[in-house]
């Protein structure tokens, strides 16, 4: 059976660095819990909005994109696929594009002239699920090979929670979380079993559908995210990841443990939601969890980059030695959730 594997990987991570501690300080009411302590984000990265180099969705994509390529076996001109995956889609500074496609238009910057091109939008899960695809698109022997990329300049949401939160619960906190972000993938066929993505399974529940997007008007002072933070914790949401890759690995006739994961990477929405996790994961799989890598609280929760941004890091750091087997698990509003197996063994970022 054909597999595919994370050939390259590129990320771009804005220059100017926001501390919690000063975002909080723009408060006009401080909240009455340390934000930093309960989400464990210390900082995160914000776009340059100079006029000379702003940075919008599409900036902060093709930054990544050619970060990518410059590590990939393959110029652009060589993709079959480009499948963009932004939350956000701005473009012109602040112009949102829905038509024509963030897709066509990075593959057309690029150079990728052969290249079908769509985007696809899944939340927080969206370079999980343009891996999904591709992986399936690859598996299926329709394509060689292809790019998934995501540009997320969202911050917006934070500086529109800054000038509404009014003091106490708000459904806007989330929103001071984020930060922004590019990400980058190029994948391929794996000719090895060393190097290669070994199962991505996503599914939804929208029974636990929780956050959604407001777009500007004359309530809300810009974009704004609201979120229900006190059903971040529900264990029913989160056992719906246990309980599908254990279904998964059971139809395989294989456990939890035997897959012998080196690594486990969560959505980086919260450091105390992450440990959650891995104490549910332990308990429902009846096995230490994994070494976790994080790096929400220098990054913030980066949405549909997340999982990636957290891997180029690592690697970056020489933190994820050759043939290290990774396991990701998105969560993501809708709500969706899943896992996703690989071993890497070339990647370097």
């Amino acid at each position: 059976m054909a597999h595919s594997r994370f050939e390259a990987i590129g990320a771009y991570l804005p220059v100017h660095v926001l501390t919690t501690e000063d975002l909080i300080g723009q408060l006009a009411q401080k909240p009455s819990f340390d934000f930093a302590a309960v989400t464990g984000v210390q900082e995160r990265r914000v776009r340059d909005k100079s006029e000379g180099n702003y940075e919008d969705s599409f900036a902060l994509a093709m930054k990544a994109a050619r970060d990518c390529l410059s590590r990939s076996r393959y110029d652009a001109d060589e993709l079959d696929v480009v499948i963009s995956v932004s939350i956000t889609r701005s473009k012109e500074r602040t112009k949102t594009y829905f038509e024509p496609s963030f897709a066509s238009a990075i593959a057309k910057e690029l150079g990728a002239r052969r290249a079908i091109h769509f985007d696809l939008s899944n939340a927080c899960a969206g370079m999980l699920t343009g891996t999904y695809l591709l992986d399936r698109m690859i598996r299926a022997g329709t394509v060689r090979n292809g790019m998934v990329v995501s540009g997320e300049a969202i911050t917006p949401i934070a500086e529109t929670a800054v000038q509404e939160l009014a003091g106490g619960y708000d459904p806007q906190f989330a929103s001071l979380s984020v930060g922004d972000s590019g990400c980058a993938l190029v994948i391929d066929r794996s000719e090895d079993e060393g190097d290669r993505i070994n199962y991505i399974e996503l599914m939804t529940a929208s029974e636990y559908a929780d956050a959604c997007l407001g777009m500007p008007s004359d309530k809300t002072a810009g974009v704004a995210l609201y979120t229900d933070n006190r059903r971040m914790h529900n264990e029913d949401r989160f056992k719906l990841w246990t309980d599908t890759q254990r279904n998964h690995l059971a139809r395989e006739g294989r456990t939890f443990a035997d897959e012998e994961f080196d690594y486990i990477i969560h959505h980086q929405f919260g450091a105390s939601a992450v440990t959650f996790m891995n104490a549910l994961g332990e308990r429902e799989f009846g096995t230490p969890m994994p070494e976790a890598l994080n790096v929400v609280e220098k990054y913030g929760n980066t949405s549909t980059t997340s999982h990636f941004v957290v891997l180029h890091d690592q690697l970056r750091q020489s933190n994820i030695p050759a043939g290290s087997k990774i396991l990701m698990v998105p969560a993501a509003s809708g709500i969706v959730t899943g896992f996703l197996s690989a071993t890497v063994s070339s990647l370097e970022a």
